[in-house]
């Protein structure tokens, strides 16, 4: 009753051909029970690529439950099984997985419905009996589906959020003189197009034509003539919102299509942000920033205190201007510097013509960032250089009609921080060349370049192809090289290669200072919102971090109980020798050993550092739980009445989630997962010692405490922050270290590798 026996269908191993899955789930056969009373709420996944493809409704308490649903499912290798995964539903907590099995698609007849019962089994448990599903299937090749028929492999389609708030870029004609209007929001990467076609010519030739070099309108419109640092101080004598007469205010900026938001100061009418902001200007001459004031409502609409306006247009560049901002609508005001500077060096480039080939240029570029320009503008750490020459095998987004089911309109984002820049679009086309180039200034050599595919769609929202992540830090100098496309989530890869080939020249001394500053914020992003596999990822993260000091600490519980003399003995020697010759400078000098003694290991093939399954495991099922509120996110639950608590629940998440990361970027530091910042620690511990050796401690805590109580006389604008924590926050923890971690290519898609001279 279980296997499908091997049918005469013939599968050859190079099949080009799609082909469609009809899957009807009937019901479930005496499956295991989960929950205390004996029964199950069970419910059912279907994967396909390691992606889920279908996911059905909850059948509650039953342990033979009838679903009778039906999925279509695209198929372009059938050699790939289906893999079907049962769970019992419970709320507030992880789902527990009841049995899975696999369905071999090539044992299917072609055109033929079948009946399958698949046995559920678990590898944890292979003698358990777990229970059957019963199946309908029906594989067909795509060309004999019928017409009209649309389907879609889930993680071949990924639409980004449409957002309400656009800015239009010039008109781009093409070369038949239709008329291509694109609408780019930068902070969602989100590329919409309207086309408007002639009178005296016909549509499908206009759709057809490529724009194959980006017109001078589109290239300018994209580069930003200036960047608008606003650094926000104080709120005074704000309007009381709450009952009691006090308000916990916060403040949003917009310029444009950029946005930020400030923390949240609770229970004050006088706030102190001290927050820096950077935007970017595109207009040459100025533009407007709205400021509105919010107070922070927890379980209902955030109470609105009051506005102001800066026109950029008033203000004289390259100087700080200190503003009093009096707050319309409301009462009270808000104190602003602003400084207007000219823009970095931003450009877009075809791939014949790029700054370091220029062997002027390049000379020019490595003496700005040379060591004996170590001290001239603190804030341009380095160069960036990227090309974007092509890429390949990319999902196929367009699937609504027979002769476009296969291909695409690929275009490609380019982020750095908050610098975004696209290439051109290549329509229908699964192996796009852009050879474009593109240029940046560092602003933090610990930087993450971000590179997105999407497929470009007339009247919707450009749908997801693919992303990497690469450190600025992990880049190879003039090595083309083959990306790994990944999904959203960045926890495990999608279809397609990019092939990218970058440059990085910085200056070592400003990087270094650079560290110790406050990073840099992202415009406004999404608000965190309640999600039950995050908060399980942040508990078990948190958890670990815990059980190595506990672990510590029973190991030296068992020194004192002599479980081990030789250890104990070798402990208590240890423990006389360090109290009675113990100094201040010893504390920097046994990290500095431990740094030093993780790095001798590293090098001599002792690599104690280990790839972290967990983390990947709970970010693929936190990925298919995401992509399950992205379809359910105009759904009113239950969640939504129980906003407060929701919150509450966001908050534990995120502290979770920092403690997590707290632990695991010290481990990361003594690790030497970042070597410049180990090498960074290593300079600061051997500098600390010295200076603890040579001198007492009271004079050290008296220049500290002279200089904390006499900064704000210094500087009474300063920017509060702590070296520690900043230097800390460029460490990746173990989640980001997945995320940024290189999937190796496919063996076809090797990269003819060109090495240049190295400039660093």
């Amino acid at each position: 009753t279980n296997l499908v026996e091997k049918s005469n269908a013939d599968f050859p191993s190079g099949d080009p051909r799609m082909y469609q899955l009809d899957v009807t789930l009937r019901r479930g056969q005496n499956l295991a029970a989960r929950d205390r009373g004996g029964t199950s709420d069970p419910y059912v996944k279907f994967k396909l690529g390691g992606k889920e493809v279908f996911r059905s409704k909850t059948i509650h308490k039953n342990l033979n439950p009838v679903w009778e649903e039906k999925a279509c499912i695209l198929i372009d290798n059938t050699r790939e099984p289906l893999y079907i995964k049962v769970f019992d539903y419970d709320f507030g907590l992880q789902d527990d997985f009841i049995g899975s099995a696999f369905l071999d698609l090539t044992s299917l007849e072609l055109n033929r419905q079948t009946h399958i019962t698949l046995s559920l089994k678990d590898s944890h448990y292979p003698d358990h009996d777990l229970g059957n599903i019963v199946l309908s299937v029906l594989l067909a090749p795509r060309e004999e589906q019928r017409e009209g028929t649309m389907l879609m492999r889930k993680s071949w389609k990924r639409s980004s959020k449409v957002t309400k708030n656009y800015d239009v870029l010039p008109n781009m004609p093409s070369r038949t003189g239709n008329l291509w209007h694109r609408i780019y929001c930068p902070s969602n990467c989100v590329l919409m197009t309207l086309f408007c076609v002639s009178s005296n010519q016909n549509h499908e030739t206009g759709f057809q034509t490529q724009s194959l070099r980006l017109s001078d309108l589109h290239r300018k419109s994209q580069l930003w003539r200036g960047i608008v640092s606003i650094t926000l101080i104080e709120g005074r004598e704000l309007k009381a919102m709450d009952a009691n007469g006090l308000s916990d205010p916060y403040v949003k900026f917009r310029l444009g299509h950029q946005k930020y938001k400030s923390k949240i100061m609770p229970k004050t009418l006088n706030p102190q942000w001290r927050e820096q902001f950077d935007f970017h200007l595109y207009e040459e001459r100025g533009g407007i920033i709205d400021i509105t004031v919010w107070d922070k409502d927890a379980g209902k609409k955030d109470d609105f205190i009051g506005r102001c306006q800066v026109d950029l247009s008033n203000l004289s560049k390259e100087h700080t201007h200190k503003l009093e901002m009096p707050l319309e609508e409301g009462e009270g005001c808000l104190v602003l510097l602003v400084t207007l500077t000219a823009s970095a060096a931003v450009t877009i480039s075809d791939l014949s013509v790029n700054s370091l080939d220029d062997q002027k240029e390049r000379e020019e570029i490595l003496k700005r960032y040379s060591p004996m320009a170590m001290f001239h503008n603190m804030k341009d750490v380095g160069f960036l250089q990227v090309k974007v020459i092509r890429a390949e095998a990319l999902m196929a987004a367009d699937v609504t009609g027979k002769d476009s089911f296969s291909k695409s309109d690929p275009f490609c984002v380019v982020e750095l921080n908050n610098d975004r820049l696209l290439t051109h679009t290549v329509y229908k086309n699964l192996n796009p060349e852009w050879n474009k180039v593109f240029t940046f200034n560092i602003k933090d050599i610990h930087s993450v370049l971000e590179v997105t595919v999407y497929d470009e769609d007339r009247d919707r929202s450009a749908d997801f192809l693919g992303k990497v992540a690469i450190p600025l830090l992990s880049i190879q100098n003039g090595e083309q090289k083959a990306y790994v496309l990944k999904n959203k989530q960045l926890t495990g890869p999608t279809k397609g290669v990019i092939y990218l080939e970058i440059d990085v020249i910085f200056n070592a001394v400003k990087a270094s200072i650079r560290t110790l500053m406050p990073k840099e914020q992202k415009y406004i992003e999404e608000e965190n919102r309640l999600s039950k596999q995050l908060l399980v990822r942040n508990f078990i993260r948190t958890k670990r971090c815990i059980m190595v000091l506990i672990n510590a600490a029973y190991y030296i519980s068992s020194c004192f109980d002599w479980d081990s003399p030789p250890r104990s003995l070798t402990a208590f020697l240890l423990f006389l020798f360090v109290v009675w010759n113990f100094e201040l400078y010893m504390i920097p000098l046994a990290l500095l050993l431990l740094l030093a003694w993780n790095y001798f290991l590293i090098i001599s093939g002792k690599d104690n550092r280990q790839h972290d399954m967990v983390v990947e495991d709970m970010l693929e099922d936190e990925e298919e739980e995401d992509d399950r509120d992205d379809k359910d996110s105009e759904k009113k639950g239950f969640m939504n009445r129980l906003y407060a608590i929701q919150e509450v629940c966001v908050s534990v998440q995120n502290i979770l989630d920092e403690v997590a990361s707290l632990g695991e970027r010290i481990k990361n530091t003594f690790n030497w997962t970042v070597p410049f910042l180990s090498c960074l620690a290593i300079v600061a511990l051997f500098m600390f010692t010295i200076i603890l050796y040579f001198i007492p401690l009271r004079y050290i805590v008296l220049v500290w405490g002279i200089s904390k109580f006499t900064k704000k006389l210094r500087n009474p604008y300063a920017i509060d922050n702590n070296e520690l924590l900043d230097f800390l926050s460029r460490v990746p923890s173990d989640v980001q270290l997945m995320q940024y971690h290189e999937l190796k290519p496919d063996p076809s898609h090797s990269p003819s590798k060109r090495k240049k001279n190295n400039p660093g």
